[in-house]
């Protein structure tokens, strides 16, 4: 009777280890592509928005602010990491959507028409309509469609009021109102740094939401010490 072959329970661990290992590295790769392709699709949509605000002296620079002071004002309010994130990605990209207004609209040094500003608040839907197709940017684009909402119900585009307006849509709207107040426009001068605290205080409870503003309040005191 031949006798029964053993199998080597080492060579066996040794298999299933390199298969472990091989796996690992695979998704890795996976990993690494992944995030890759994200930072590949965020410079593209990037270097839209920055030829969009080339354009126009007046607003040059201004998402690349709104980004990092509405990451600092997240970060105030003690949100997670990815939602810091999140914000970040939304102030830089939040006014992509006016790549879809004529510049001559842009760029006009006096009020709106009415019909013109049917036109600039198609901007906010426009934008979250650029981002939405990217998975990762899901977030953002919530963000980005809400940030001219208002805490009393009265802004852009659905109307949306207090808490129903993503926390991250109220701190981008925030922080483009006051780097707005504290830049100069074709229409007005720059206001001074106190002077536009005093106006977002005003407005704070009424169309932005309060806890938003005195984070930002609270940023801002901070650099001054």
């Amino acid at each position: 009777m031949a006798s029964r072959i053993e199998r080597d329970p080492s060579a066996d661990y040794r298999r299933l280890h390199a298969a472990y290992q091989q796996s690992l590295r695979y998704a890795e790769d996976v990993r690494r592509l992944y995030h890759q392709m994200q930072r590949a699709i965020c410079q593209s949509l990037l270097g839209l928005a920055n030829a969009l605000e080339a354009k126009d002296s007046y607003t040059r620079g201004h998402s690349e602010r709104v980004a990092a002071l509405g990451r600092r004002v997240a970060s105030a309010l003690g949100l997670a990491p990815s939602l810091v994130d999140v914000v970040g990605q939304a102030g830089l990209l939040h006014d992509i959507g006016k790549i879809g207004v004529p510049e001559a609209i842009l760029r006009k040094p006096g009020p709106l028409s009415p019909e013109e500003w049917h036109v600039m608040r198609a901007h906010p839907a426009i934008g979250a309509q650029i981002v939405a197709p990217f998975e990762f940017f899901e977030g953002a684009a919530r963000a980005i469609r809400h940030h001219h909402e208002r805490w009393d119900g009265s802004g852009y585009p659905d109307g949306l009021a207090r808490e129903a307006i993503p926390l991250e849509a109220r701190i981008v709207a925030v922080v483009d109102v006051f780097d707005a107040l504290t830049s100069a426009r074709s229409y007005r001068p720059a206001l001074d740094r106190d002077a536009a605290c005093a106006m977002l205080r005003q407005e704070a409870g009424h169309t932005l939401d309060e806890t938003v503003v005195a984070a930002l309040l609270g940023v801002i005191e901070l650099d001054d010490r």
